[in-house]
């Protein structure tokens, strides 16, 4: 397949994606590999066989996503995973079979699916995207990005964009807190009269106050084992607990979601009165034994994973296909884009010496921009019309044949502009546009 979209000489760059979810791996080893690589940074994934990564860390998995040189794709999967089976404390042979490797643009496509909600517990949340940016953002800060890496975790963030805008996902405003309320629902008589502890001060404390007062509740208090709890409870307008146990033995609903501290059964008053703990952790934020003291029930991830694949709760149609048809799109981009680059050389060059025997003719000042301006508009009309068909033609898996073609027309040699390479997608149905891919469905099964 391979050989029909590019000449077995070309060397380019492919995307990895090492993925680790409660899918594959289900909660309790998903846990233990969360808080093992909970200090790990990008820079840490990196090697001869990689040179760009970002490693990304939800509630419901850890992924490393690679930029590699074409032909070192199994020893760098081989490595990360040897990594996280360290980190996750199993051999690696018991650990392979929980991960998912995904290459090329299948990588992209997890990606975008990802990044747009798609994957999450509850089918679209809000805040998935902000956790990729920040993976992202902590990768470049660190320098662990390349220019393929950085394409496409910032087209992933405009597909998810996207998808919001042109489905009910968004409209709708989906939420893991969000859905995790709903289900607690079920057990609080009335939200408006509970007493509810959130315990933690991030971006899901933020989003579950902000859930809290759209349910009614009046009655929120936050710790923070950081010390950063009176400061955001000035900002949020809600109260400041300095003891965990004193917070607890006042609280009627507990909500953690903190990195910083496991709720243990020393934590919780022995009063025996009935209360609701919501784990929103990854790693878990209340240990396991918490759930069997007396009056306590707990609601953690993985009883709200069982909820999440309820069918009501599936996601539209509709932006599953506009993650797919961003994906092969993003991909036929970087294919044809040393073509593209190789073709805008040679014009450009050829552009700046007429322009320069414009000037030479000109009589004015005025008569020499004109001449110029004139030209520069000349070359990107010329350049409009073929740099879409060379799109069009990596959509196709047809871009050896459009640079077979520009070398042979123009003696252009896109080779030069290897740093622009991608992987070629490997299957070639990924990147067709809808009527296409219907077509060529049709010609095969004639």
């Amino acid at each position: 397949m391979l050989s029909a979209l590019r000449p077995r000489s070309y060397h380019g760059r492919v995307l990895i994606c090492v993925s680790v979810s409660h899918r594959t791996a289900g909660f309790d080893l998903l846990d233990r590999l969360s808080a093992a690589t909970a200090e790990t940074g990008a820079r840490e994934l990196l090697g001869d066989d990689a040179t760009g990564a970002v490693l990304l860390s939800t509630c419901n998995r850890v992924e490393a996503y690679l930029d590699v040189e074409a032909g070192g794709e199994a020893p760098a999967t081989e490595r990360v995973v040897h990594r996280l089976a360290d980190a996750s404390g199993l051999p690696v042979e018991a650990f392979r079979p929980n991960v998912m490797v995904a290459e090329g643009t299948e990588a992209l496509h997890h990606l975008f699916s990802v990044t747009s909600g798609l994957e999450s517990l509850a089918v679209g949340e809000d805040e998935i995207a902000g956790q990729v940016r920040r993976a992202y953002d902590a990768a470049r800060v660190a320098g662990a990005t390349t220019p393929a890496i950085d394409r496409a975790f910032q087209r992933a963030s405009n597909v998810s964009r996207q998808v919001r805008r042109a489905t009910e996902l968004g409209r709708q405003g989906r939420s893991l807190v969000q859905f995790a309320l709903d289900l607690a629902g079920h057990r609080v008589t009335d939200w408006r009269a509970a007493r509810v502890l959130v315990v933690g001060t991030g971006n899901y404390a933020a989003t579950t106050i902000a859930n809290l007062r759209g349910l009614g509740v009046v009655d929120i208090a936050v710790y923070s084992k950081t010390g950063r709890a009176d400061a955001f409870a000035t900002k949020y307008r809600v109260t400041a607990r300095r003891d965990l146990a004193t917070a607890i033995s006042s609280a009627e609903v507990v909500i953690t979601c903190t990195r910083a501290y496991t709720i243990s059964p020393e934590d919780v008053p022995r009063d025996g009165a009935r209360r609701l703990v919501i784990d929103l952790g990854m790693p878990r934020n209340v240990e396991a034994a918490v759930a069997e003291l007396p009056g306590i029930e707990l609601l953690d991830l993985q009883l709200i994973a069982m909820h999440a694949n309820l069918p009501e709760l599936a996601p539209e149609l509709a932006a599953r296909e506009i993650v797919q048809h961003a994906a092969g799109k993003h991909t036929a981009e970087q294919l044809a884009a040393p073509a593209i680059v190789a073709l805008r050389r040679r014009i450009f060059d050829a552009l700046d010496a007429e322009i320069e025997r414009a000037r030479g003719r000109a009589r004015t000042p005025e008569e020499a921009a004109f001449a110029a301006e004139a030209l520069r508009h000349l070359a990107g009309v010329f350049l409009h019309a073929p740099s879409q068909r060379a799109r069009d033609a990596a959509a196709r898996g047809a871009i050896a044949e459009f640079e077979a073609a520009l070398a042979a027309v123009h003696g252009v040699d896109p080779s030069a502009t290897e740093e622009h390479r991608v992987m070629p997608i490997r299957a070639v149905d990924a990147a067709l546009e809808p009527a296409a891919r219907d077509a060529s469905a049709d010609g095969r099964a004639g």
